[in-house]
């Protein structure tokens, strides 16, 4: 005696499921179960055609209606009013391609055109032009539409003929076992057409090798890997087929001032240890072409930040600007004159210790820790 197995714990859903919930079920064990994912492997077989039944009963209300009252027994002779049980509802390619048509490409349905292909052209620009912005040209190599045949890939005053193998349609269908597949027409290539004379120029694609000026208008803040995107200046589609696009990817060159890090710039200032100690001022020229006054502080250490606020890169595709952080480094003098010599030996002997706290405590801890 065959055990029949409840069609809801088939698709693993609960009796109250909806519609949208019975779908997605299916869906999933259908894509787990295919045949064709499994090599033919009689189980699978059998477990897909066992929920692909299930779902056919449940998807129909007034089939679920009844199956929910009287179980399996309402599609058994004599009952349920001589409508087909699930047994007899059909090649499963039907259900299968109701639930999965966008990947199939829908019953009847066009042929679909190759689009382009994409390029990828890689700009390097200064980071002056990244702050600014930057009008400029390009020249990229393509497949362009052919000038001869106006794209259509055959020989002028003649057309393409549908192809006799699709129908126009660009794609054959054949039965594997219960299963009906659909490929991509091998005569055509999916163009639904083939050319009986195809143009001298470009040999029937439709496209020739080209080369193109396009305008580039870098915006003000884009940054090492900005992806400017140019709408059908791609490659020609084949025959007429829509053209794809091109991505212009973006290079930072290294400054020898500045480093970025999104809209901060950084920029490491020497300083003398006179500056340092007594405190002063120094000007750091900005990328907008101004002197931007950076005010040092008396006892200046060495690793010191100071942020100017707004001198940064600008917001991309915003408003405003980053900020600019200099990082301080105090340099100790490599050549003195005799006086300088004398002056500061001169300082060294008024020296109490009060004056650098941080080497004070230092050999104090040394002191301490040695006894």
């Amino acid at each position: 005696m065959t055990t029949e197995v409840d069609f809801y714990e088939l698709l693993q859903v609960e009796r109250t499921a909806d519609e949208a919930t019975l779908k997605s079920a299916y869906r999933k064990l259908a894509m787990q179960y295919h045949p064709d994912k499994n090599g033919g492997c009689k189980d699978h077989e059998a477990k897909f055609k066992a929920v692909s039944e299930a779902y056919e009963c449940l998807k129909d209300p007034q089939k679920r209606a009844a199956y929910d009252r009287f179980g399996h027994a309402a599609f058994k002779q004599g009952m349920g009013g001589g409508g087909g049980g699930p047994q007899d509802f059909g090649a499963f390619s039907d259900i299968f391609e109701s639930v999965f048509g966008e990947f199939m490409g829908g019953r009847g349905g066009q042929r679909q055109q190759r689009r382009g292909a994409d390029l990828r052209y890689d700009m390097e620009i200064r980071l002056e032009d990244a702050f600014h912005g930057k009008k400029t040209e390009i020249t990229v190599d393509v497949a362009g539409q052919c000038d001869t045949c106006d794209g259509t890939g055959a020989t002028p005053g003649t057309k393409a003929k549908t192809c006799h193998q699709c129908n126009g349609h660009g794609k054959v269908r054949a039965q594997q076992g219960f299963f009906m597949v659909e490929r991509t027409c091998p005569a055509c290539m999916g163009a639904g057409e083939t050319i009986q004379d195809p143009c001298s120029r470009c040999r029937g694609d439709g496209r020739v090798d080209k080369t193109k000026t396009l305008s580039i208008n870098v915006p003000p803040g884009v940054d090492e890997g900005t992806r400017i995107r140019l709408t059908g200046e791609g490659e020609a589609g084949p025959r007429g087929a829509p053209p794809g696009d091109l991505y212009v990817f973006i290079h930072v060159a290294k400054h020898p001032i500045y480093t970025r890090e999104g809209t901060t710039l950084h920029a490491r200032a020497p300083i003398s240890f006179t500056t340092a100690a007594l405190g002063g001022a120094i000007d750091i020229p900005g990328l907008d072409g101004a002197l931007h006054p950076i005010k040092i502080s008396p006892g200046t250490q060495s690793g010191r930040e100071v942020r100017h606020r707004g001198a940064g890169m600008p917001v991309l595709q915003g408003r405003g600007h980053g900020d600019l952080v200099v990082h301080i480094v105090v340099e100790m003098p490599t050549k003195l004159t005799a006086k300088q010599r004398e002056l500061l030996e001169e300082f060294r002997a008024t020296e109490t210790g009060d004056e650098c706290p941080q080497s004070q405590g230092f050999f104090a801890k040394i002191k301490s820790a040695l006894g």
